[in-house]
């Protein structure tokens, strides 16, 4: 049985004076963003929103109507819809109600612009109140939970979720403008292929199998190079049964696109161009402000090698510290404590080197870097460089300590790829839960034949997170996932 409070139970009766509390429609010809930028004088003006203000006087009454893009004033006058109108006004209309009007506008002597109602609707009753005194939630877990009504009460997050979806337009426009094809790749996968990540496992039941939900697009985006797409891109929504922290979840928004002809370098230039173009149109700077810190975006980005990186930090070098024992036994011998989900002794050398450098390195990196030349075991998709083979034509754009953009030089011969994906079998049947499968359907498409491609990932959660200065990255997510509240 719910419990209600006193001002839900006083909503629940007011729905028996109101004819019709839920109409079907009601015909606007503006946006309310649309209307507050009318001359005045303008008449039939057909509006509709939801009260987020009001003042019930006399024999006037003024109210604000909001939705996501805007708000303007509306003015209620005894005089303009009749007393019988007016008094169903009063007794009815609470605020979060949705309203909608007909009228003229003027700008009163405070200088507001606001529409003089002749007819008014109701469209809708709220039967919880907003938070009071209209200062919205503060409550961060609220926040999260009802993501709704801190669009409704708060501004910031108005414009925060704004932001995202046109970032998100402003890259597409730039990867349409360059040739790139938007495509669809499937979520559900027999192979949990694409990156070094452990996966959700789900049941099939029409099928009577196993699936993991997809930890990235890669392998099938590849596929379509395969068929003959030269410039593919995907905006995909990305799993992995991973740990929580202030820039990883486990649903997250992945954007990949991959290049024929192009390598790893191509696509540095490429998507430094991106990034800087797409931030200087929406921000109007390419200085961002990072917690007290201000981050240049702007000119050439700094370009250094995984093994140089970590040596700044640390003296361990990687070419010398070269296998799995060696590597486990100088870090013992420098007293490290590497916090890794899965145990250090379960990890490849790749893998093992990637925790190396997050625990020693990457929390010192401010500006942008593009970190390159990674171990071989730590990228079984991407190509081996060619006067190196222990490392492979791979970059990574990290800025504050946050992995930006994945981007290599794809690795298109099918019987090293079958090579490598068998050594990452034998990694995960020892205990390491990020290797990945062998996934022969992924090698008979190549076999097939490829093109030299080069790919790449950008974290668009993470991307926003950084250049809005959000403190969690949840607080970029619309609608992130919580535990449920326990209800009897």
């Amino acid at each position: 049985m719910r419990n209600f409070t006193e001002q839900e139970l006083v909503r629940r009766e007011k729905l028996q004076n109101i004819p019709n509390p839920y109409p079907e429609k009601f015909e606007i010809n503006y946006e309310i963003c649309e209307a507050s930028n009318l001359e005045d004088g303008e008449t039939g003006v057909r509006v509709a929103g939801r009260i987020i203000l009001m003042r019930k006087m006399g024999k006037m009454a003024f109210l604000t109507i909001g939705d996501i893009k805007g708000r303007i004033q509306i003015s209620i006058k005894i005089d303009c819809v009749g007393e019988e109108k007016y008094t169903f006004f009063k007794e009815n209309f609470d605020l979060g109600d949705f309203i909608g009007v007909e009228g003229e506008v003027f700008t009163t002597h405070t200088g507001e612009k606001t529409i003089r109602a002749n007819s008014f609707e109701f469209l809708g009753k709220a039967l919880k109140p907003l938070p009071e005194k209209f200062h919205g939630l503060e409550d961060i877990e609220t926040i999260y939970r009802n993501r709704y009504v801190d669009l409704i009460t708060n501004e910031d997050s108005k414009k925060l979720f704004l932001l995202r979806s046109k970032l998100i337009r402003e890259i597409r426009n730039f990867l349409d403008d360059n040739g790139y094809i938007e495509i669809e790749t499937p979520i559900l996968n027999n192979k949990a292929s694409g990156a070094l990540a452990k996966p959700f496992i789900t049941h099939h039941n029409a099928l009577d199998i196993d699936l993991y939900l997809r930890i990235a697009p890669e392998t099938y985006l590849k596929r379509a190079i395969v068929g003959g797409f030269t410039k593919v891109f995907e905006i995909a929504r990305c799993f992995r049964n991973e740990g929580i922290d202030q820039t990883h979840l486990q649903d997250f928004t992945m954007m990949e696109g991959y290049g024929a002809y192009l390598n790893y370098e191509d696509n540095m230039k490429f998507l430094k161009g991106m990034l800087q173009t797409v931030i200087e149109k929406i921000f109007h700077t390419l200085e961002i402000q990072v917690g007290d810190k201000m981050v240049d975006l702007s000119g050439e980005w700094e370009i250094v090698s995984f093994r140089d990186l970590i040596l700044r930090y640390i003296n361990i070098d990687i070419d010398i510290y070269n296998t799995k024992e060696t590597l486990l036994n100088k870090i013992k011998e420098e007293k490290l404590v590497i916090e890794s989900e899965t145990p250090l002794e379960n990890l490849g050398y790749g893998n093992l080197v990637d925790q190396l450098y997050k625990k020693v390195a990457r929390p010192h990196i401010i500006n942008p870097i593009f970190l390159i030349k990674h171990p071989t075991d730590l990228s079984p998709l991407a190509r081996a460089n060619d006067e190196n083979p222990n490392v492979v034509d791979r970059f990574q754009l990290v800025i504050n300590g946050a992995e930006i953009i994945n981007a290599y030089s794809e690795l298109v011969d099918p019987q090293e790829q079958e090579r490598r994906l068998e050594q990452q079998a034998k990694l995960k049947a020892n205990g390491d839960e990020e290797a990945m499968p062998m996934d022969y359907d992924y090698i008979e498409a190549m076999e097939y034949g490829m093109p030299p491609i080069s790919g790449w990932g950008i974290g668009i959660d993470r991307l926003i997170q950084l250049l809005t200065n959000s403190d969690n990255i949840k607080d970029v997510i619309l609608f992130p996932l919580m535990r449920p509240i326990n209800e009897d």
